[in-house]
């Protein structure tokens, strides 16, 4: 028993991978070539006889020669230190026999699979070697969605199989196909035979002629036609059981007559699994709209949670940039996943046609990211997909989920669009890990979260120096420090500079990072520069609510009233959101637009109200939702959410100013002013933003309120 550490020549064997009545197979490093191979140990009752070695070598040395993604790879055969050696690549995969233990494959998984088989079979059989032990541990699945096959052991060339003289058996009994079993010539259609049994165990996950005895599988594999695969999956395509079914005919002339034929019909078959489905007649007038929830986390590590909520902010940030294509809010998608379970009523709550839900599991290196989407009228999947794959591949995932909704949903694309969908902002998945964290705390908005959010981005940029969304985000929190907190210390104005060139000059065409600069030369007071790199970012990306929303509050306390208002019905346009409709609203109000603040009032309201049933202790929003209050005649109402938020948050300066502002508007002006020199003090309000501040016009004439120290 070969053990680790042991050594066969300049082998260093690390441990075991798998045995077999071919030999045994050791993971161990070429200490020459210093790289992991996987070592295949000939057993001694096979080499015995001179005749029997000699052939198998031969036919290892044929099999090296292929050279396809679909086969692994055979470097060289050797005898070192008096055992017959077959070198092989080693690459960390699992086999298909694996996965089969835990039922039935997705449709679409099993047909990608097979398919990929076939393409491997072709090129062998071209090379005039046939397989002839083709069955689900012989069938490699790789992290990053490759499959190989493995184990040409037994493979023989066609010119061999004629000479033989009689035919003898090789092979698994489960997977041979009838002449193997009753002694007969076997050619390639043998190895078409055993691919049509491992394709319909992914399919159904059952064996078509399962028995616990050989003797009883081999006679059912000669004389008896198993169970019509659809019998046992109802949803199976017809097209997809014709294939299983023929490649399973123990008429040799019937089956597929090469493994290149099999491949085409494959191949069309998966195309038409990728065909958007028909939507629903009643929707058929309807624009296409989605909301993504986040995805559930079903790894060992429960902390995991942000990591699937970045996985589904990251899909939404692809999704809103398809302009056809109408996506709800992050806020309230997510929230809509706390208060429900069933995606219809997700869908019902957030007047969206379709959901998409799905689940991630991290388990070490290797990640399982399922996906669906739902139809909210039915009940039923528009699309769906499982992506086994290497941690490092999730960028690739999220995009080709988006990509499927996108064709799920018939929606057509430009090439500006297409390009936005495949965007990759990091190669390092530890950035990434970070810059996912940071998106986490970002969402709080809060002070102490917005300052873990930037340490966060900075860890990620750490890992990644080009990272440009990462300087983007810091720029962002820093520029929020000083806008809603009053931390205009040069350190935070100074970042909120820096960070904000990078992201540019890493990525100049970066939406988000015209934005952050936007923000930034706002907080700067460069206002005409800010006015210049908003007008990029709407340019590349015109459903970025962040630029209009940023933007707007910069001209609020710029003066500019009008076009504050005009810019928060843009960022509700992208994203109906509560915030942006208040600040509309307060600013209708301050140019003295009646009716128009009365609307916008009611709508932030009724927004906030659905966003509280889901965020009971959301401080900021209690706030708003104060204010709403009490500027549409509830005083009462008003003053008691005051009181709730100041008990929720009492230390945040942001929240007190807020208050403040509610007090005011209720006539309670000690109250308000105790609570704006609590927020002044704390470096919360600027001059000019309180100058501009309709809510607190009670306040100017009162000494107390004028000899504040406010912040130019």
């Amino acid at each position: 028993m070969w053990t680790s550490g042991a050594s066969i020549g300049r082998f260093r064997i690390e441990r075991p991978l798998s045995s077999g009545g071919m030999g045994c197979v050791l993971l161990a490093t070429d200490t020459t070539l210093d790289r992991l191979v996987a070592l295949k140990l000939l057993p001694e009752q096979l080499t015995r006889d001179p005749v029997s070695r000699q052939r198998l070598l031969d036919e290892a040395k044929a099999a090296s020669k292929l050279n396809h993604p679909n086969i692994l790879t055979i470097y060289s055969e050797e005898m070192v230190d008096g055992q017959d050696l077959i070198v092989m690549e080693y690459v960390p995969g699992e086999p298909l026999a694996e996965v089969l233990a835990q039922g039935a494959l997705d449709i679409g998984l099993a047909t990608g699979i097979a398919e990929q088989v076939a393409a491997g079979l072709a090129a062998a059989h071209r090379a005039n070697l046939i397989h002839r032990d083709i069955k689900p541990s012989n069938i490699l699945i790789f992290p990053d969605g490759r499959v190989k096959i493995a184990d040409f052991g037994l493979a023989t060339s066609r010119a061999d199989v004629v000479a033989e003289q009689p035919p003898t058996f090789s092979g698994t009994i489960a997977y041979s196909s009838p002449e193997q079993i009753q002694g007969l010539s076997v050619d390639h259609r043998s190895d078409i035979w055993a691919l049509g049994i491992v394709f319909y165990q992914m399919l159904t996950g059952c064996h078509p002629f399962a028995d616990e005895h050989d003797t009883a599988i081999a006679y059912a594999i000669v004389h008896e036609d198993p169970v019509p695969p659809k019998q046992l999956r109802a949803d199976l395509p017809e097209a997809l059981q014709q294939i299983v079914l023929r490649c399973l005919s123990r008429s040799q002339e019937v089956r597929f007559q090469s493994a290149d034929e099999l491949l085409e019909v494959l191949r069309r078959a998966r195309a038409a699994l990728q065909a958007p489905p028909p939507l629903p007649a009643s929707h058929s007038e309807e624009p296409p709209s989605i909301a993504v929830v986040p995805f559930a986390n079903l790894s060992a590590e429960r902390e995991q949670a942000y990591f699937c909520e970045g996985i589904a902010e990251e899909i939404i940030n692809a999704l809103a940039k398809v302009k056809k294509l109408r996506v709800a809010a992050r806020g309230a998608a997510f929230a809509s996943r706390r208060r429900y379970r069933d995606p219809r009523e997700i869908g019902r709550h957030l007047n969206v046609r379709t959901i998409l839900e799905g689940s991630v599991r991290k388990s070490g290196s290797q990640l399982r990211v399922s996906a669906q989407l739902i139809d909210v009228k039915t009940g039923y999947n528009l699309w769906a997909e499982r992506y086994d794959r290497a941690i490092t591949d999730v960028f690739a995932i999220q995009d080709e989920i988006a990509e499927s909704i996108v064709r799920a949903l018939r929606v057509i694309l430009s090439e500006e669009e297409r390009r936005a969908l495949t965007y990759v902002s990091t190669g390092s998945i530890h950035a990434y890990d970070c810059y996912l964290r940071g998106r986490q705390y970002f969402h709080q908005a809060r002070r102490k979260s917005l300052e873990y959010a930037r340490e966060m981005f900075l860890r990620a940029i750490a890992m990644d120096p080009s990272y440009a969304r990462a300087y983007a985000a810091a720029a962002d929190c820093s520029s929020l420090l000083v806008h809603f907190y009053g931390d205009s210390t040069e350190s935070n104005l100074n970042q909120a500079d820096l960070y904000s060139q990078r992201a540019l000059e890493l990525d100049g065409q970066l939406a988000e990072g015209h934005a952050a600069r936007s923000f930034a030369l706002w907080v700067m007071r460069r206002h005409d520069e800010a006015e210049h790199e908003f007008e990029e970012a709407v340019r590349l990306d015109s459903k970025l609510y962040e630029a209009y929303y940023y933007f707007g509050r910069g001209c609020v306390e710029h003066g500019d009233l009008a076009r504050a208002a005009a810019l928060f019905e843009e960022a509700c346009r992208v994203q109906d959101h509560f915030e942006p409709r208040y600040f509309a609203a307060q600013t209708y109000s301050a140019l003295g637009q009646l009716d128009k603040a009365e609307q916008s009032y009611r709508r932030s309201l009724a927004l906030l109200e659905k966003h509280m049933e889901l965020n009971s202790d959301d401080a900021r929003a209690v706030t708003i939702g104060a204010v709403c209050h009490c500027r549409l005649g509830d005083q009462e109402s008003g003053v008691r959410w005051a009181e709730r938020a100041v008990k929720i948050d009492p230390d945040d300066a942001g929240i007190r100013y807020n208050v403040a502002c509610l007090f005011a508007l209720a006539g309670r002006k000690d109250r308000a002013i105790d609570c704006l020199e609590f927020a002044v003090h704390a470096g919360f309000a600027t001059r000019a933003w309180v100058e501009k501040d309709p809510d607190l016009d009670s306040l100017r004439d009162d000494p107390r309120f004028q000899a504040m120290p406010w912040r130019a």
